[in-house]
């Protein structure tokens, strides 16, 4: 019993880790971010638990996987207002980046759908057939999103200083797919259920909402490397806020309603950022 929390130290231990990592290599390694490195290492852990429980797929859960994968892809190589940092400096163009966040989104997809298979913490409906559920979720995304996503638009304009700039409003639609759903794929579904995963036998009961929470924090604080360099203090404050009012709504959202319904909030918060030039 006295060990019982030691997984989720030694968890939050080697996320810090990370962090701090990246901050001291910061002036060597101009072109790594935080969440690169999170995201392959999700990618890399997502790869060997379908390796070792491929069996429990359905032939939904791969299709699903695959479209979402493909759809990413291909919108990625149209994109014009969602622009990816080089991957470690090294996957620039379109052309690279379309497979490697279609790679991604479909191997995040396909681990977090064998963790759910084995009972993991987020659905995913649509794989399952469950229509209904998902059109249920993405209406409750949106719903619970929409009121958010003008107060990112506002908080973004205070904050960045500059005023509201109309942009195109088609392209605004189909580019917040691009975080929308990667983002989703990765840190509300492969994340939190390998986390899940981990934390499941040493803590039965509070597993779920653990590994969820530190998979909500590593996503919202991911965003704020440059901050962390220029002010620590600032950057902790802003990262409580994100998780806050766009994280812990997320993370509700995916557990309650799918990871179709999280999708939903997440892109109409893009959506509202592209459309207004933030």
């Amino acid at each position: 019993m006295k060990n019982k929390y030691a997984p989720l130290v030694l968890l939050s231990a080697a996320t810090l880790a990370i962090f701090f990592a990246r901050a001291w290599l910061a002036n060597k390694f101009t072109d790594w971010h935080t969440f690169q490195v999170f995201e392959t290492l999700t990618v890399i852990g997502s790869i060997f638990v379908v390796l070792k429980g491929y069996r429990a797929l359905w032939r939904g859960d791969w299709i699903a996987a695959l479209v979402l994968g493909a759809a990413i892809g291909i919108g990625m190589l149209f994109a014009t207002l969602f622009s990816p940092y080089p991957f470690f400096g090294i996957v620039r163009g379109s052309f690279g980046q379309a497979w490697l966040r279609g790679g991604f989104t479909f191997l995040a997809a396909l681990g977090g759908l064998t963790i759910m298979r084995m009972g993991g913490p987020a659905p995913f409906h649509a794989a399952s057939g469950h229509w209904r559920e998902t059109a249920r979720g993405i209406l409750v995304g949106l719903a619970v999103g929409l009121p958010l996503a003008a107060l990112n638009a506002f908080a973004s304009q205070l904050t960045q200083g500059h005023p509201i700039e109309w942009q195109n409003p088609l392209a605004s639609l189909l580019d917040a797919l691009q975080p929308g759903v990667v983002e989703e794929a990765l840190y509300r579904f492969a994340l939190w259920g390998l986390l899940w995963l981990l934390l499941r036998n040493s803590l039965p009961r509070q597993s779920v909402w653990a590994a969820g929470a530190l998979a909500t924090l590593v996503h919202s604080y991911s965003h704020l490397d440059d901050l962390f360099l220029q002010s620590p203090l600032s950057a902790l404050i802003m990262g409580a806020v994100l998780t806050l009012f766009w994280g812990l709504p997320l993370l509700i959202l995916a557990r309650r309603r799918g990871l179709e319904s999280a999708i939903a909030f997440h892109w109409i918060q893009d959506v509202a950022r592209f459309l207004t030039g933030f």
